[in-house]
């Protein structure tokens, strides 16, 4: 893999000193991995992308262990999807032997891609990861094996989950630090589906949330959910970007509240949590379903600090002409710094960053290939 432009352990000995916060920040692009660093207030990329020409659907930063450690669901137009892992912030990676992820053959399913990888919130070994077609799978080794959690593949419903315009994906995984039998998970385009007993049964939760596309616009599944994120404070607050609606739940799924008054489209992809304050979160909205462009044409985050009563937004610093970056599902995400880091990529191949809870930005990068996702975390 290609070295890094980065000052050596002499200079980790002088932040930890100095009482500088590293974060590293994981950029998964549809062609390769782009790995930036921070101590202090500056920012600095790694000189090549990991995983060359591999789109990069799903990233993690595991750092419940010991060392963080990193994951990557790459995929290969000609070896197929995989996911890698490192234990040295991104320098070199593992691919297992034998995939991490796969089907039984009884399934009679092949692997698309890995759209998420989500270290349990109780479980310091587990793993879990979303696939397309849209499955779950559960690791017990910090992901370097999985198992398909079989009762969501067998659902009742299964036969009847549509693909959305992206594929067929289980995207979202919430985990819940009180209770790890408890997983929430969302499937484009079927919906949220929670579990109580450790994934022996599955529930669709979706009361409240409107399918505009369906004649029916109230049913018991097939919504198609873009994103879910949890509450820092109130655990069992939920928020939740639909196709056309932006949601909250405030019984951790069961049912849904519209909080998309005030913001200037109710469509978009991403969503995403304060680390530390509760009621707080963020969405980047989209002009329509038919107009993939910032709403209105203009680069903005638009945070609501009270659970979704009001919304704010966010531009100091982002570009203030007609803009045309979409921001995917998983492209917008916050760090555990405090105040927090927040941080969007976009289509432009563009990498926005504040670190003041998004009152203001900058652009750490330019030019890269489409942004698919985007991970950030303290990791010294």
């Amino acid at each position: 893999m290609p070295g890094c432009r980065l000052a050596g352990d002499w200079d980790k000995d002088v932040a930890e000193v100095f009482g500088m916060t590293e974060v590293l920040l994981a950029v998964g692009t549809r062609k390769g991995l782009f790995i930036g660093r921070k101590r202090g207030d500056a920012w600095e990329f790694d000189e090549s992308p990991y995983f060359n020409a591999q789109a990069v659907y799903s990233v993690a930063i595991d750092t419940r262990g010991e060392s963080p450690r990193l994951l990557a669901g790459g995929d290969s137009a000609h070896w197929g999807p995989s996911v890698f892992h490192s234990d040295d912030l991104g320098r070199t990676w593992t691919e297992p032997p034998q995939p991490a992820v796969k089907f039984p053959k009884d399934t009679g399913a092949s692997l698309e891609r890995v759209w998420q990888l989500h270290p349990a919130a109780a479980e310091p070994d587990v793993v879990y990861a979303g696939t397309e077609p849209a499955a779950l799978y559960r690791s017990e080794d910090r992901g370097e094996s999985f198992e398909l959690v079989r009762p969501l593949w067998e659902h009742p419903t299964r036969s009847q989950w549509v693909p959305g315009g992206g594929g067929e994906g289980l995207h979202t995984v919430l985990t819940d630090e009180r209770d790890p039998q408890s997983v929430t998970v969302a499937v484009s385009t079927a919906g949220v589906f929670r579990t109580s007993d450790g994934g022996a049964s599955w529930t669709p939760s979706n009361s409240g949330v409107s399918a505009v596309f369906l004649p029916d616009p109230n049913p018991e599944f097939g919504q198609c959910v873009h994103k879910v994120t949890r509450d820092a404070a109130t655990l069992d607050r939920l928020y939740l970007q639909n196709h056309w609606g932006v949601y909250r739940s405030d019984d951790a799924g069961a049912t849904w509240t519209d909080i998309g008054e005030g913001l200037p489209s109710t469509f978009g992809f991403a969503a995403a949590a304060h680390p530390h304050r509760g009621d707080t979160a963020y969405v980047f909205p989209i002009n329509a379903d038919a107009d993939r462009v910032p709403a209105g044409r203009r680069c903005r985050v638009f945070r609501t600090a009270d659970a979704g009563k009001t919304w704010e937004a966010l531009s100091a610093g982002l570009p203030q002409e007609d803009h045309f970056g979409t921001v995917l599902r998983d492209a917008l995400c916050t760090d555990d710094a405090d105040p927090a880091g927040v941080y969007f990529g976009n289509r432009n191949g563009e990498v926005f960053a504040s670190s003041d809870d998004g009152d203001n930005w900058r652009q750490l990068a330019s030019h890269l290939p489409d942004v698919l996702c985007v991970r950030a975390a303290v990791v010294g």
